[in-house]
C-alpha cells in the first residue's frame, strides 16, 4: 500500500503547547489529500503549537491498516473521505467518544449516533457538462437516464477515482449489485469514457473533448474560479432523490487507543472552527457542516440526498467487491 508520510512542522522545537519540553504532539491519518486539508492542518499547528505528523493514503486502505495495527496503532485521529471507513473502525470499538461540545457545532444526522465521528465537510455529485454543447433545458433528472442514446459517447466516467467508488460502493449498497452491475454496464456499452480523475474530467469538459462527466460539485467551481469565462462548464444536480446527486460527507475521529485524546478532541474542534469551516467552503468550495457557517455564495444550496452514517460491516469485503464490478465492467478500458 503506497501512502505518503509528511511531517508538518510547527513552531519551533523548543516551543512548545505545554511550555517546556519536547512539543506536544498528533499522528493523523488522513484520507482527505493535502491538497484540500494541509492547509488547515498547518494552522492547526501554527494556532496551538501542537505538532501533527500526518500520514496521507486512501482512506479505504488508512482503515484496514489501523484494523490490523489494532491498539498498537500510532494514530491519534483518522479523517476519512466518507462515513464508511470510520462506521468501519467504530464497529471494531476503535474510536472514542467525541467530546460534547464538538458534536454539537453539527446537526445530529452529521455526526454517528454513538458519537465517536463527526462530518466536517460535504462534496456534492453532480453532472458537469459543457456550457456551449449542452442546452441546460435538456438536462437529466437522473443518472441513470446517461445510459440513454443520446448520452451515447459523450459521458466520462471516473472508474479508478477513490470518490466514484466511494459513491458506487453506496449506489450498490442502496440499489443492490444487480441494479448496480445493470447500469455500469449500460454505461460501458453506451460508449462512456474513463478518466482518471475528477479535474481531468472538468478540463476535459470545459474544451469540448467529452460533453458531460460524473464528477464531486467543487471540481468545477475550482476550475471556474481559477480561469473565469474561459472555463466552458457547469455543474447539475439530479433531481431530489436520485442516487446521481448524494451528498457524501467528509468525517473526523479519535482513536480509542491514543493517548493524547485531548489534543486529538482539539483538532476536531479546530476543523469545526468558523475560521477553518470558511475557509473550507470560500477556498475549497465544499459544503461546510458546522451550524451557522453559511456556504459560500457561489455554491447551489447543498443537496438534502446526504450520506451521513453507512453500515458497512465488512469494509475491505464491500470495496473489493466495488473494484471486482468496475473492473469486469470495461470501464476502465473505455
Amino acid at each position: 500500500m503506497a501512502t505518503t508520510i509528511l511531517l508538518v512542522l510547527g513552531l519551533s522545537a523548543s516551543t512548545t503547547a505545554c511550555g517546556g519540553g519536547d512539543p506536544e504532539s498528533l499522528t493523523v491519518y488522513s484520507g482527505r489529500s493535502e491538497k484540500l486539508i494541509g492547509p488547515i492542518l498547518e494552522a492547526f499547528t501554527a494556532d496551538t503549537g501542537i505538532v501533527l505528523d500526518v500520514r496521507y493514503g486512501s482512506s479505504n486502505d488508512l482503515a484496514l491498516l489501523l484494523a490490523e495495527e489494532g491498539d498498537k496503532s500510532p494514530a491519534d485521529v483518522f479523517l476519512s473521505r466518507s462515513p464508511g471507513p470510520a462506521g468501519f473502525l467504530d464497529d471494531l470499538g476503535m474510536l472514542a467518544g467525541i467530546d460534547d461540545d464538538i458534536l454539537d457545532r453539527v446537526a445530529d444526522g452529521d455526526h454517528s449516533p454513538d458519537g465517536t465521528w463527526v462530518g466536517f465537510a460535504g462534496r456534492g455529485r453532480v453532472l458537469v457538462y459543457n456550457i456551449d454543447e449542452v442546452d441546460a433545458a435538456d438536462l437529466p433528472d437522473s443518472v441513470f437516464d446517461l445510459t440513454g442514446p443520446e448520452y451515447q459517447g459523450r459521458v466520462a466516467v471516473p472508474g479508478s477515482n477513490s470518490s466514484f467508488q466511494d459513491w458506487f460502493t453506496l449506489f450498490r449498497l442502496r440499489n443492490g449489485d444487480d441494479v448496480a452491475i445493470a447500469w455500469l454496464d449500460d454505461m460501458v456499452a453506451n460508449g462512456s469514457r474513463f478518466y482518471p480523475k475528477n479535474g481531468a474530467i472538468v478540463e476535459a469538459v470545459g474544451r469540448n473533448e467529452i460533453q458531460f462527466g460524473l464528477v464531486n460539485h467543487y471540481y468545477n467551481f475550482q476550475k471556474v474560479a481559477a480561469n473565469g469565462d474561459a472555463q466552458r462548464s457547469a455543474n447539475h444536480g439530479f433531481a431530489h432523490g436520485d442516487d446521481g446527486g448524494l451528498m457524501i460527507i467528509a468525517t473526523a475521529a479519535v482513536i480509542d487507543s491514543s493517548e493524547e485524546k485531548d489534543a486529538a478532541n482539539k483538532l476536531l474542534a479546530h476543523l469545526l472552527s468558523d475560521e477553518q469551516q470558511t475557509y473550507l467552503t470560500d477556498k475549497v468550495y465544499e459544503y461546510p457542516l458546522a451550524l451557522g457557517v453559511e456556504s459560500a455564495d457561489v455554491l447551489p444550496p447543498a443537496p438534502t440526498d446526504r450520506v451521513g452514517a453507512v453500515d458497512i460491516d465488512d469494509l475491505a469485503a464491500e470495496f473489493r467487491r466495488t473494484m471486482e464490478i468496475i473492473e469486469a465492467s470495461g470501464v476502465l478500458d473505455q
